[in-house]
């Protein structure tokens, strides 16, 4: 590749001379600029309507532009669940090479401890002053967590990953899917029943007049308004809405990602034509199921309750074979990646941190009524034009930032932060 980069001892990559172990581990750059652009791409309804409109077409507070729904099926079979998937897969690479370096240097678990509060720090603030769509904090937490785990064998890693993600979509499937089919029964002569569809009925409601408000505050009010609203409605959400995700979703695939690392997938020790082939069929076969299930809500008209049934239960399943698949591929071929363009990703990536929260500030500009005022306003092909641009900013910006300096901006400040002293930035 165009870059040759090694693991420091934060896992962020640094250019150095090119080494045959560094361009295999460059693939890890290239995967981390393609994942956080489709963060991005995955995010924007989120960004630019109300949260719901996330899930459920039919929360948008415009015309979403989309009558036959073939984007929004789109979206949900190639990008929703599978970028988080594939970041999260790589958060769990990074944990194993900050070890690593941290483990050379002499130093210990406490280091790990250090990094994953600085990111927690980041992340709450990303979450109550910027955008609510935050991640970061669960990484945090899962990163606490992988300090258990640390010291596990890579197949094993891959195993209790694969047994753990599975159980949690199982739980996920009864929490979501129930309410769901419980909608489509007959509540006459049921008491029971009818109370269960009640009490389904007023959460909905809830989290529309949630919505509600929140847009009343994006399209006329203020930034204080904004914050304010977050602090009083959603102060504890960053830990009791996420715990779920947290055990079933995020350190399942943490520790895949760090079990991968550790079998050799991004230093050519797995037979490159198994790879292949198995990569292929994860990437096919859970795209292929996805995309059944939302043909199959699609013909059902999209309602509230099987968009959450078909984002939070049914498609849980099918995207790990997806994440796992392209993880594997990006890997095979990204170490022989090279252009323009796989330069320009792989910058992208080494910057990634910076390149999440800045996202977040740019689309916060252009949406927010104090500055871009364009909450609310866009349909579903407008918002993925405010995409391409935050991909054109991240693909321009990256490259001649990091041939100036060392590590991007957050990237920087978050190793400052780590090890309680000040890094020289520039070259």
């Amino acid at each position: 590749m165009g870059l040759q980069p090694e693991a420091t001892p934060d896992g962020e990559p640094a250019a150095i001379a090119p080494t045959t172990q560094a361009e295999r581990l460059s693939s890890l750059d290239l995967i981390r600029g393609i994942a956080v652009l489709g963060i991005l791409a995955a995010n924007i309804v989120f960004f630019g309507q109300p949260q719901m409109a996330y899930m459920w077409p039919d929360g948008f507070v415009t015309d979403a532009n989309d009558p036959d729904r073939w984007m929004w099926i789109a979206q949900f079979v190639l990008i929703d669940g599978k970028m988080r998937g594939l970041f999260t897969l790589l958060f769990g690479v990074g944990i194993i090479l900050f070890m690593e370096k941290a483990w050379e240097r002499g130093g210990d678990e406490m280091l790990l401890v250090r990094r994953m509060a600085v990111l927690l720090v980041f992340g709450l603030f990303h979450y109550f002053f910027i955008w609510r769509g935050d991640i970061l904090t669960l990484y945090a937490m899962a990163g606490m967590a992988g300090l258990i785990f640390l010291r596990m064998k890579g197949k094993g890693l891959i195993i209790l990953g694969v047994l753990a993600y599975v159980i949690g979509g199982l739980v996920f499937a009864f929490l979501n899917a129930v309410p769901h089919l419980m909608m489509q029964m007959d509540t006459a002569g049921n008491p029971m029943l009818a109370d269960a569809v009640a009490g389904m009925n007023a959460e909905k409601e809830r989290i529309l007049s949630d919505d509600a408000a929140e847009t009343v505050i994006l399209t006329t009010g203020n930034y204080l308004d904004f914050v304010r609203h977050n602090f009083a409605e959603h102060l504890t959400d960053p830990f009791s809405n996420g715990i779920f995700l947290l055990i079933f979703e995020t350190v399942p695939l943490m520790l895949i990602g760090m079990g991968l690392y550790k079998v050799g997938l991004f230093e050519g020790k797995l037979n490159p034509t198994k790879t292949a082939i198995w990569g292929w069929i994860g990437v096919i076969s859970g795209s292929v199921l996805t995309l059944l299930i939302a043909i199959a809500v699609a013909r059902n008209g999209i309602g509230f309750w099987e968009s959450i049934a078909a984002f939070m239960a049914y498609s849980i399943h099918p995207r790990l074979p997806v994440a796992i698949g392209l993880m594997a591929l990006l890997a095979l071929y990204g170490a022989n990646a090279s252009g323009w363009l796989a330069e320009r990703l792989s910058a992208a990536g080494r910057a990634a941190f910076t390149n999440y929260l800045g996202t977040s500030v740019l689309m916060m500009l252009i949406f927010h009524p104090w500055a871009g005022g364009l909450w609310g306003e866009l349909s579903r092909p407008e918002l993925y034009l405010v995409v391409a641009l935050g991909w054109a900013v991240m693909i321009a910006w990256s490259k001649p930032w990091l041939e100036k300096y060392r590590y991007g901006p957050l990237e920087w400040l978050w190793r400052c932060l780590t090890y309680g002293k000040r890094f020289p930035l520039k070259r």
